[in-house]
């Protein structure tokens, strides 16, 4: 959920993400510093979507579609050994990153109106470890994690998770196949 504004949810947000547990050791302490989802209680991800439906939208139906949806995908492994920046940001890339490029387009091409960031980024798989931090201090994080790399991540899920206007909160979870 990288993005400028993103230290600014909104109540009713939700986002699409894929959970990385064995990112943890390796980022928590940077990004509980450095991420403001972190602080507001999103474990290590790779977005598949973000921003999602206002939670107002997202009923029973939505989570069967979504559900569904997942399910014909498949689990995979993925693994972490480069880190790469976007302004102001930096990132664990995924490779291979085609199969969260496809869980995003199948979103997206199933609710069109919301594009990922609002339109205003391409999609580009990734995981979040620091932003708004200039380049000093960028630097530093990526030698800390050059000690810890590579390490490689099973992605069986994709979690919706809402922003409750304090803290992100674990909605539903959907099973790739």
């Amino acid at each position: 959920m990288a993005a400028e504004d993103s230290d600014r949810f909104v109540t009713g947000q939700t986002a699409l993400v894929v959970p990385v547990p064995e990112a943890e050791p390796a980022v928590r302490t940077w990004r509980e510093r450095y991420d403001p989802a972190a602080r507001a209680g999103v474990p290590a991800h790779v977005t598949v979507l973000f921003p999602f439906l206002h939670a107002s939208l997202v009923s029973s139906g939505t989570c069967a579609v979504l559900d569904e949806m997942f399910g014909r995908h498949p689990s995979f492994d993925t693994r972490f050994e480069t880190c790469g920046r976007f302004p102001g940001v930096l990132y664990l890339a995924p490779e291979p990153d085609l199969p969260f490029r496809r869980l995003t387009e199948a979103v997206v091409d199933r609710w069109p109106e919301v594009p990922p960031y609002g339109g205003k980024y391409e999609a580009h798989p990734h995981l979040t470890v620091a932003q708004g931090q200039d380049d000093a201090v960028l630097d530093e994080i990526e030698a800390g994690l050059r000690a810890v790399l590579p390490f490689t991540a099973r992605v069986p899920t994709v979690d919706l998770v809402v922003f409750s206007g304090r803290e992100w909160q674990h909605r539903a979870s959907f099973a790739l196949r």
